[in-house]
């Protein structure tokens, strides 16, 4: 493989073949092609890599949930918990390499202690299952290549005669980061599991997870469904052992071709039945822009809880017909499938002085207890403090006012000229200075009624007092 680096043509990646030539990785093409004159090349794509990368991920997700990617060439799976699936880490390495030899691929895998000792085990040894009692024997016998130090530092490492992790990690700690700096400690004690370093997973790991593997791949549809129902029936089960319900389940497809195909449902409300599982999973299986094909046949279906919540007895009426409130959950949940979370909003409250941001659009799929907060009530009998309407953007008004901080006695909105009768006011509504620009102006707000009983909401923006010289005037909202 080669690839340009530094104006030059250099080989990235050699086979078994070509090292035992000579080439290796980093040597100019030209010096390769004067050496040999039929070389088979292909020009590198990281791009294409990283996609590759990102499939056999989701790939090894049929092992454990815990996947987090190595760039850039390798994987690192968080076995805890879940050698027991496969036996034991024997069978487990055996089952990695014989699928991904069956694909055409070369691998090369590590069991450790810590994910930075069994990164360094596979890609500079011989690999394997590694004995707790035999690993700082191998790490010590590591080259210095495997801390993933800076170029520089290496070679200042190789002068001072330094070849192996051993060597280096004898020497007084001190020393080592006054003259190399953090990075060579902080490599050494994540090797050697002294720095807990736990790894990022690619995806949110289920609260509950219920799997099935087919000693046969399925490829009938009507087989999916059957094993989707069992599965769901066993994760309410679970889950009704911890008195909750999900709100985010995810069914994973694992194809006997590598493909993974994931599907997500996410309901406003807690789920704890499969017949209602089902209805939504057929209603998004139904939007997809590309059916679900079992191509050659799934190996492995997965379903998972993402998110839960406690779940509540529902309230039911005297006719033993079910609340108002759920049917219309059960919409929005639909709505939700089909369009996306997206596009069916409802409006909830932000806790800001602002007009105009007090009311922001979120999912309608949340709860309120994931909301922003609550709507507060307005006294009855008290006229309203907020209009029903506001104008987004506030629309410009002429106003004709008596003194500079008086209410209008007239003002004219969309060539119509209202005499006001009525006024309360002003409730004075100072910008946000952490979020506005320097230029913003405070605003005061007065209720006003005309002659023809319609009420308004208008404000001053700018006061003279402050050095505004002509403060203008808006209507920002309508009362009912």
């Amino acid at each position: 493989m080669v690839d340009k680096i530094a104006n030059a043509l250099r080989l990235t990646a050699v086979d078994e073949q070509a090292a035992k030539a000579g080439l290796y990785k980093g040597m100019a093409l030209t010096d390769a092609r004067a050496q040999f004159d039929k070389l088979d090349i292909a020009f590198a794509s990281p791009r294409k890599d990283g996609e590759l990368l990102e499939k056999l991920a989701d790939w090894c997700d049929r092992y454990t949930p815990l996947v987090a990617l190595d760039a850039p060439h390798g994987l690192i799976l968080d076995m805890t918990g879940c050698i027991h699936l496969f036996g034991d880490e024997p069978t487990l390495l055996k089952d990695v390499h014989r699928q991904l030899q069956r694909h055409g691929m070369i691998v090369k895998t590590a069991f450790a202690g810590n994910a930075a000792a069994a990164s360094a085990l596979a890609r500079h040894s011989a690999g394997g299952i590694v004995e707790p009692s035999d690993q700082n024997r191998r790490l010590y016998a590591l080259p210095l290549v495997s801390l993933d130090l800076e170029d520089a530092h290496i070679a200042g490492l190789r002068r001072a005669g330094l070849r192996t992790v051993g060597d280096l990690d004898v020497l007084p700690r001190a020393a080592l980061t006054a003259r190399f700096g953090n990075g060579v400690v902080a490599g050494l004690d994540a090797l050697f599991g002294r720095q807990s370093k736990p790894i990022s997973p690619r995806r949110i790991v289920p609260v509950c997870m219920v799997e099935r593997r087919m000693a046969e791949p399925l490829i009938a549809m009507e087989a999916v469904e059957l094993v989707l129902v069992q599965l769901a029936d066993e994760l309410f089960i679970r889950l009704g052992q911890r008195v909750e319900g999900a709100r985010e389940i995810e069914a994973s497809f694992f194809r006997t071709d590598g493909n993974v195909r994931r599907l997500r449902i996410e309901a406003g409300r807690p789920l704890t039945d499969t017949k209602t599982l089902m209805r939504l999973m057929k209603e998004r299986l139904s939007t997809l822009a590309e059916p679900l094909d079992a191509g050659f046949g799934f190996d492995m279906i997965r379903l998972g809880a993402l998110r839960t919540d406690r779940t509540r007895h529902q309230q039911k009426s005297l006719d033993d017909r079910e609340q108002e409130t759920e049917e219309v959950e059960r919409l929005i949940d639909r709505l939700s499938i089909r369009l996306g979370n997206s596009r069916v909003l409802r409006p909830t409250p932000v806790d800001t002085h602002i007009p105009e941001r007090t009311v922001a659009l979120e999912p309608a799929s949340k709860t309120k207890r994931e909301s922003n907060g609550e709507w507060t009530a307005q006294p009855q009998g008290d006229p309203p403090e907020r209009p029903v309407r506001l104008f987004q953007p506030p629309e410009r008004i002429e106003a004709t006012f008596e003194v500079p901080d008086s209410p209008p006695a007239q003002f004219i909105w969309r060539r119509v000229r209202h005499n006001v009768v009525l006024a309360e006011g002003p409730e004075r509504i100072a910008p946000e200075w952490w979020r506005e620009h320097s230029g913003a102006l405070t605003r005061d707000y007065y209720r006003l009624e005309d002659s023809s009983g319609k009420r308004f909401w208008v404000f001053r923006e700018g006061l003279l007092e402050r050095g505004t010289p002509n403060p203008r005037w808006y209507l920002h909202g309508l009362f009912a």
